[in-house]
């Protein structure tokens, strides 16, 4: 008898242990896995609450704001420095402005972060997710594949145009010839093209040589619409901006002549940027979900919006490109943003308008209308954490 009752004390001593390993691991569970915000709320909680020291990142913001960039608040300047307009752009601009996220929580903002202003080709970046997106839904099952075999619009029927794939268009190695709404690939002529002209080149073999052009990327932009048979902002929209809670404030606008044939109708296709007006305006908040997306590899709670994959490939670099990943810019070679971590990387529009994430932080750091090297800002906000 006092066997069994050793045997039974034993036991429930056994259980007792293992319930209060199940709960303990359930409590770290619970505490490891990241936050992910509501629509239309993000949680803010204190500096000091995350283990970060509130004057250094106070002094990091007030540093921020005296860094106006010296962009024309009227945007009287946009056809000076990138010729003639396509599009609209608005008249008036928002100040210099921004949003810290910290380990999912917002622990910083300035200026008004709500003000939805066109964020240059930081579109890129997003034109990258839709393509990723497009991966996922199997619209696109071979990034090595040339385009030209699935989308017949006569864009690709060149020799030259004829070997461009998925991924050239992603690192701009494309090399695609020919005019796109008026504007031609070579970027040469001062009107068209103001200060953005460049000089006449050879042309290289498609997927040898990195050029950022616009030209090229609105025609990967028309090919994106083309795989879905839908406009690259309802993608976006329906895959993208609603799943993570985005506002319903930002507007992805064509330029004036940039619709096209779909089905029967009349459909806007949508640009990289905003150097000939138009494309994506949007506020501080919906730019910092966006990079929240990526720092979480594409994931928003349980949906895996962009595949685990496309993202690491996204990431990685390019052969012929400037620390350059699927538009996305990155910091392998530490020159893009110099003093952060080599897996930082950002997306950045003219202006400066700028999301810069740093994983090794879990830290996404949005800034607007700026002037420098985002870094400088993230290296004193990560002094703070430090």
């Amino acid at each position: 008898m006092k066997q069994h009752a050793s045997n039974r004390v034993l036991a429930v001593k056994i259980l007792a242990s293992l319930c209060l390993c199940v709960s303990v691991a359930v409590l770290v569970t619970a505490q490891q896995a990241p936050y992910y915000p509501p629509a239309g709320l993000w949680a803010k909680k204190s500096p000091a609450e995350l283990g970060m020291d509130p004057a250094k990142l106070a002094e990091a913001v007030a540093w921020a704001q005296t860094r106006e960039g010296n962009r024309e608040m009227d945007f009287s300047d946009q056809e000076r420095i990138f010729g003639t307009l396509l599009g609209s752009v608005p008249n008036i601009r928002a100040h210099t402005n921004g949003v810290v996220i910290y380990k999912g929580y917002a622990v910083a903002e300035f200026g008004d972060p709500t003000w939805a202003d066109p964020t240059y080709s930081v579109a890129k970046s997003m034109l990258s997710t839709v393509a990723g997106v497009a991966v996922r839904d199997g619209k696109i099952t071979n990034l090595d594949q040339p385009v030209g075999t699935t989308i017949k619009d006569g864009g690709y029927d060149s020799p030259r145009n004829q070997q461009v794939t998925w991924k050239m268009h992603l690192q701009q190695e494309s090399e695609w010839e020919g005019n796109m709404f008026g504007k031609q690939d070579n970027f040469i002529g001062k009107e068209a093209f103001g200060q953005g002209e460049k000089k006449p080149r050879e042309q290289m073999k498609p997927g040898t040589h990195y050029e950022y052009n616009d030209v090229r990327i609105n025609r990967f932009s028309l090919s994106l619409l083309r795989a879905f048979q839908k406009p690259v902002p309802d993608v976006f929209r329906d895959e993208v901006m609603n799943p993570i809670g985005a506002s319903n404030t930002w507007r992805w606008i064509p330029y004036a002549n940039s619709f096209v044939e779909l089905n029967g109708k009349k459909v806007a296709s949508v640009s990289g940027g905003t150097r000939w007006g138009g494309g994506m305006w949007i506020n501080s908040w919906d730019m910092a979900r966006f990079g929240y997306l990526w720092l979480r590899g594409g994931k928003w709670g349980d949906k895996q919006i962009v595949p685990a994959d496309y993202v690491k490939a996204a990431l990685t670099p390019s052969v012929h490109g400037p620390d350059y990943g699927y538009l996305w810019w990155l910091n392998r070679s530490g020159k893009g943003l110099p003093g952060l971590p080599e897996n930082a990387f950002w997306a950045n529009g003219a202006g400066t308008n700028s999301i810069t994430v740093s994983p090794d932080q879990d830290l996404v750091v949005v800034w607007r209308w700026h002037a420098g090297n985002p870094a400088e800002f993230v290296k004193r906000i990560i002094a703070a954490i430090k």
